[in-house]
């Protein structure tokens, strides 16, 4: 079980990187603040896809793979939206507290992936 979660966590650090950081769009970026724009649903979307597509290739069942996957989008959708929101109210992007953002961002969503992995194989 032990390596089983460590290849499903690997995997799921992989698909963040290339979620959030290769895939990603200037548009995508530019609209994550506004509530509801395609830009930002597109990026949650994207992430939900790359959970859906971990979970598949290891060896979860159909519903539980739309479950989670919808899940870890909405909350990926939100910390984003709320990240967006608090660097623009703040004019933080301005300054070195953008860094700060961006790192408690990351650290949320590694911690939605240590979740994902503690409610399925515990």
């Amino acid at each position: 079980m032990t390596s089983a979660l460590l290849v499903f966590l690997i995997l799921l650090e992989i698909k963040h990187l290339l979620s959030d950081f290769v895939l990603q769009t200037h548009y995508q970026i530019q609209n994550k603040g506004t509530y509801g724009h395609p830009g930002g649903l597109i990026h949650a979307g994207v992430h939900g896809l790359g959970t859906a597509l971990v979970l598949l290739l290891t060896g979860f069942d159909w519903w539980l793979i739309v479950v989670v996957a919808v899940v870890e989008s909405l909350i990926h959708y939100h910390l984003d939206w709320f990240k967006e929101n608090l660097l623009q109210h703040w004019s933080w992007a301005k300054n070195n507290l953008f860094w700060s953002m961006l790192g408690m961002d990351q650290l949320l969503h590694q911690l939605t992936y240590l979740g994902i992995a503690a409610i399925l194989f515990m």
